[in-house]
């Protein structure tokens, strides 16, 4: 009995040695260094309006009035935008349940804008695969410009200049996609007015 304890000493020792190191401490000082370096990122990127939390930069939300541009379409369980739930579909390109969502966003987006026959870009209609993505594409924008300038009554020009001072470009011109915050350009939209 005594040769078994004293065989197992040593890699229970181990083992509670690096649970401490691995399970507490590393992530204390991650944490810590979060916290210190990148307090605004590490507090979930929030976006206020003055002391009330509106949303998150890191956090799709749902945008349906003609005035407001749209989001990508969220597969988040309960509700959409749902942080605790995020996850894609998994629904498969030739899935009856995806192919009718698909055209049932179309109809929409074609019925809140009849005069727009441009191809509906692919991110207007399908969910990314966290289902809580932010961000749309400079095409998803562009394509709802014009609507959006109408609703509000604003000039186009000025509607596709709000798009470019928004619009984040590939890190280092090739790392991503060209692309722009919802959120941020509803915000900025809101304060034209």
């Amino acid at each position: 009995m005594n040769a078994t304890l004293n065989a197992l000493r040593p890699a229970l020792s181990l083992f509670l040695l690096l649970s401490a190191l691995t399970g507490l401490a590393y992530p204390l000082l991650v944490t810590a260094l979060a916290q210190t370096l990148f307090p605004e990122r590490a507090a979930g990127s929030l976006i206020r309006d003055g002391e009330q939390v509106t949303g998150s930069a890191l956090i799709g939300q749902p945008f349906s009035s003609p005035g407001h541009f749209w989001s990508r379409p969220s597969a988040t369980a309960t509700q959409p935008y749902n942080g605790t739930a995020s996850g894609g579909s998994n629904l498969g390109a030739n899935n009856r349940v995806l192919v009718d969502a698909v055209a049932q966003r179309i109809a929409a987006l074609r019925e809140a804008d009849p005069d727009n026959r441009a191809p509906v870009p692919v991110d207007l209609v399908t969910a990314s695969a966290s289902g809580l993505d932010p961000d749309i594409s400079l095409a998803a924008a562009r394509y709802q410009a014009a609507r959006v300038a109408r609703a509000r009554g604003l000039d186009p020009a000025a509607v596709d200049a709000l798009i470019e001072g928004h619009a984040h470009h590939p890190w280092l011109g090739f790392v991503g996609e060209p692309r722009v915050n919802v959120l941020a350009l509803n915000r900025a939209l809101a304060a034209l007015r």
